[in-house]
This record gives C-alpha cells, structure tokens and sequence, in this order.
C-alpha cells in the first residue's frame, strides 16, 4: 500500500512537469514579445529556468527580470523602435491617400522594403551570435531543455537547429506569412488567405481572388527573406539545408488562434491552439480610473487603444475621433501619447496607458475601439465586448474582418474617417444590441473548454522536454518534392497508363472492324 502510494505521487510529479527544466527563448519584440512574456511568467512559476535571447537595443524585451536570465547581443536585433515607427507612419500615410491599386501595390512595396531590412538586421544578429565562441559554448554547455522561438523571425529556428535542440513555436505568423500555411494544408477553395479578408464561404469570384493571393503573396514573402536566411544557411549549415524547413521542423506549434476567432480549416497533429491564452478575469481598477469609471452612470465607458505601434495619430484623424467622442454621453479612456487634440471632450481622458485587460473585464465598459490586432482581439472576446474596428495596416483589417462576419464589430475605415463616420458606427455598436450579443456568444464559446489555453501551452511545452521533442506528431512532408506532395507525378503515371490503355482499346477496335470490313468485301467475291 505504502509503496503504492509512493507510486502515485511520483508519477503525479513526473507528469505535472515540476523538475525544472532549462528553455533558451528567441523572442521577436514588440507586440509580439506581450505574449511571449506571459508563457515565459507562466514557465517560471513551474519551476523552469528561462534564458531570453534579446538584442542590445531591445524596446521592449528588458535585460533584468525576475522571470528569465537575458543573453543580450550587442547592435541591432531586427526590431529598432525607432525604425518601426517611421515604418508604420510611412504605411499609414500610403494607406490614407486612397484604397486604388497603386496604393496596393505602394504598400506592399513599402512593407516589402522594411521587412527586408528587419531580416537582415536580424540574420546579421545571429552571425554575431554564430561567431561567439564563448557564448556558443556557453549555450551548449547549459544543456537547454528545448529553443522556444516566435516564428515571424528565423533567428530561433535558426539557432535551434544549430545546438541541435526540439524547437516549439509561439505562432501566428512566420516569416512566410500565417503560420497555417507553413505546415497544414490549405485549400484555396474554403480556407481564405489571411489578408485577403475574404471568408469560408466564398462565391466564384471570390474564390478567383483568393487564389490570385495563394499564388502572389507567397512569392513576395519569400522574395523579402530568401536571400537573407539562405545565405545564413549556407555559411552555418551547406547548401543543403533549406531555411524555412528548418521551421516546418518544429516540433510543436502553438497558435495563438482558436476556432471562434479562426474559420475551420485543416490542421495537423502538432499544431496546439492557445487563442486568448494571455486573457485573464479582471482585477480592480487604479483608484482615481475606477472612480472615472464609475463617473459614467448608466451610460458607460468607451475604451480606445491602437496597440503598440499607434499610440500617436496624425493630428487631423485624432481631432475627428476626439470630436465625435464629445458628442456622446458615454465617458471615453483613449491611450493616446501625442499632442492633446484641440476638440478633446470633457467626457474624454487621455492617457499614456491602460490596464487594458482589466478594463475590458470592468461590466460598465460598453465598446472596445481597438486597431485589429490579435491580442486585443482575443481580450476583447474572452470579456464579451464588442469591437469598432479601426484597421490601419499588416494583418488588422483581416482580424477585424473576422470579428465584422461573426456580427461582434463595425469596421471604419482609416481613409473616409471623419467625426460623422466615426460617431455613426459608435452609435451603431452602443445602442444595437446585436454586437454585445454576438460578442458575448463568441466569448461563451471560447470559455467553455476543458482545459485554459494557457495550461494546454505549458503542457505541450512541458511535454517536448520530458520526450525530448515530438517527432512522432510532425509529419515529414516538407521534405517531400512539391510533386510528390501534390501526387503529380502518380498522376502522371496514371494518365499515361489511362491513355496507353485507351489507345490499345482503339487499336483492338480498328483491327476489329477492318477484319469485319474485310469478310464483308471476300463474300460476294
């Protein structure tokens, strides 16, 4: 019985993950890096020591913490605060001058440009690293446990396979575009292409321009990163090694997705979802917000946040959502780090920043005005609350398209936006039920699941290390030839055998009837 029991308690602690492990982490910065930050917390918590490769002039990824051990490279990791934010301003001035062709195109080029210099700052990161013989040493001789990388930059897959280590993914895009498309299949006909801003369902048309995206987009984000990771690859590793391979071989993908937000799709067996992974029940307000809040009465409160990147607008588009807030009852918390706009509201407070999660779960907060980017989108359905959407540029318009077809948002956009427009669609989602609805259906969806998002990531995490990887859930069809993968060449095969068939049925049926012809022509002879 004694020996039982001891049984029990041993195999309980083997499988909850408690014997602390060792991950080596290759964050991306920036919004990215918000994420990140909580599986890393989280991975502390349970016992596991954390190093966080980050670069010197990292704006977000701090070199002390009580939560990871920073291994900080000296120049520029790929990611400059400064550089991103003349970047986005520069889209966002492409973006307003019309939604024509050319603009299309401007922005694509502009975005093409800018991730191309990322890259290569990036891969060049990853060199200085690579040419540290100290710090490689260092690396191997701390015996990480697995790489834990964000796949939008190759730098994790990169160094993963050179200290020869299992590699999860905290995914949702990579450096080829959604992370979906890396190792699932996807049919054109059903599975729109993200930023195509299309949906599952989709008429003739639709599905011609959904097709026209699988073929272009690929190419331009290959054309942006191959030159740089491949000549990467080519100096660590010999040409036979293909760089985005060395993605498709992780060993598991955590998506930070699920299929309220996401359209159904095919997926894979290593691909684990942990959409709103990051959300969590509120806590109470800082004193002088809450009686803010509270100021509202029956009316409500309204919450504005453009994310990491567009804190500060121009000043003519803040003066026109600074006007139509004023027009409303509803009080208004607007992170905002610009110049005060001139028609600002007295119903409106401006502050540098929010604990957004925790007011997102505050029951007077009536609407969420949000840019369109995924963590805000998650918060916001795991609270309930509906969305006016105010897309700007990357992947936000598709996201809030998403929210817009499942009738949880109202989507404005960026190039017509004025007080009038802007007041219209508040109104619309303050006062049409439909929205709270809708938003609050999505957010019972989400929540009802056995397991949080969160414990289900740990998990997985937790299970590489213990097996050492999980080969046995990732299929080896990245390796294959693209005509193998497609079965063009058993389709051949079988054409040619069909047709090799068909002509000796021709032939037996000519020969058949010339004999036929020939008897007919002997008898009356």
């Amino acid at each position: 019985m004694h020996s039982s029991i001891l049984f029990l308690i041993g195999l309980v602690f083997a499988l909850s993950g408690v014997h602390g492990g060792k991950v080596l982490v290759f964050p991306l910065d920036g919004s990215h890096w918000v994420n990140m930050r909580v599986l890393i917390e989280e991975l502390h918590l349970r016992g596991h020591s954390v190093s966080v490769v980050r670069a010197s002039d990292s704006w977000y990824i701090k070199e002390t913490s009580p939560y990871y051990t920073a291994i900080t490279i000296n120049g520029t990791g790929g990611h400059p605060k400064e550089y991103l934010s003349l970047l986005v301003s520069r889209l966002l001035h492409i973006q307003r001058q019309g939604a024509s062709a050319w603009t299309r195109y401007s922005l694509d080029m502009e975005l093409k440009d800018g991730f191309s210099q990322m890259h290569k700052l990036m891969t060049e990161m990853v060199i200085r690293m690579f040419e540290d013989q100290r710090l490689m040493q260092s690396l191997r001789a701390a015996e990480y446990d697995l790489v834990l990388a964000d796949p939008g930059a190759g730098g994790g897959a990169v160094l993963a396979h050179y200290l020869g280590l299992p590699l999860v993914f905290n995914a949702r895009w990579t450096v080829h575009g959604e992370a979906h498309l890396a190792i699932a299949p996807s049919p054109p006909s059903y599975v729109p292409f993200p930023v195509a801003e299309l949906t599952d369902q989709m008429n003739f048309p639709n599905r011609v321009r959904n097709m026209l995206y699988y073929i272009i987009r690929p190419l331009l984000y290959k054309s942006t990163v191959s030159p740089h990771y491949t000549a990467l690859c080519h100096r660590y590793f010999g040409p036979e090694v293909d760089y985005f391979k060395l993605f498709q071989a992780a060993d598991i993908w955590l998506m930070r997705v699920d299929f309220v937000f996401e359209f159904p799709r095919p997926t894979m067996p290593n691909i684990v979802y942990m959409g709103g992974f990051q959300c969590k029940p509120a806590k109470p307000l800082p004193e002088d917000l809450e009686e803010f809040v509270q100021s509202s009465g029956e009316h409500g409160v309204i919450i504005m946040s453009l994310g990491t990147l567009f804190s500060e607008l121009p000043h003519d588009l803040a003066d026109e959502i600074a006007a139509a807030f004023a027009q409303l009852p509803q009080r208004v918390i607007w992170r905002h780090t610009g110049d005060r706009p001139a028609t600002l509201g007295n119903n409106t407070r401006l502050v540098s920043w929010m604990p957004q999660n925790d007011l997102l779960g505050h029951p007077k907060i009536r609407v969420f005005v949000a840019h369109g980017g995924t963590n805000g989108i998650q918060e916001a359905i795991y609270h309930g609350i509906p969305i006016v959407g105010l897309p700007l540029i990357f992947d936000q318009p598709d996201n809030l398209n998403r929210m817009k077809v499942k009738g949880a948002a109202k989507i404005v956009d960026i190039v017509t936006l004025d007080r009038n427009i802007f007041l219209k669609a508040l109104q619309e989602v303050l006062y049409e039920p439909s929205y709270r609805m809708n938003m609050q259906r999505l957010s019972m969806l989400h929540r009802d699941q056995p397991m949080k998002p969160l414990d289900r990531a740990l998990f997985w995490i937790e299970f590489v290390m213990r097996h050492k990887g999980a080969a046995h859930l990732r299929t080896e069809s990245y390796r294959m030839p693209w005509y193998v993968y497609h079965s063009v060449d058993v389709i051949g095969v079988l054409l040619a055998a069909m047709l090799f068939i068909l002509l000796i049925i021709m032939f037996v049926i000519k020969y058949l009837c010339c004999r036929v012809l020939c008897k007919r022509k002997i008898k009356p002879e």
